[in-house]
């Protein structure tokens, strides 16, 4: 029962978790962060110190979004690949506050590619 991250992320990519991550499993995306599934070892230390509340457990996901288990099965596949694991805090994205209340969904999350 790996740990998703799910939209209150987006535009936000606070890195509470990434800090008391045991085993380094968050990998970074230009506006987001998520959590490979097999590296997870399911100790649920980053959940309580998400300040946007955007992470939950893969079989607690609430129905709106269950489909962000394949995105971050997907993003970090790909992001591992290409070597963006991320395994120290950073400041959250300069515009995360206002980002907290805005509206968003998936089509938000830029993939490097997207970036460059």
């Amino acid at each position: 029962m790996p740990y998703v991250v799910t939209e209150a992320c987006i535009n936000c990519k606070h890195t509470d978790c990434v800090e008391v991550c045991p085993v380094d499993c968050f990998y970074e995306g230009p506006n987001f962060l998520v959590i490979h599934p097999d590296e997870c070892i399911d100790c649920n230390a980053c959940v309580p110190v998400c300040p946007v509340e955007a992470i939950y457990a893969d079989d607690e996901l609430p129905e709106e979004y269950s489909h962000y288990s394949e995105w971050n099965t997907y993003l970090s596949t790909q992001w591992q690949e290409a070597g963006y694991v991320i395994t120290e805090k950073k400041d959250p994205l300069p515009d995360a506050e206002e980002w907290k209340t805005k509206a968003k969904n998936e089509d938000d999350i830029q993939t490097w590619e997207d970036a460059e």
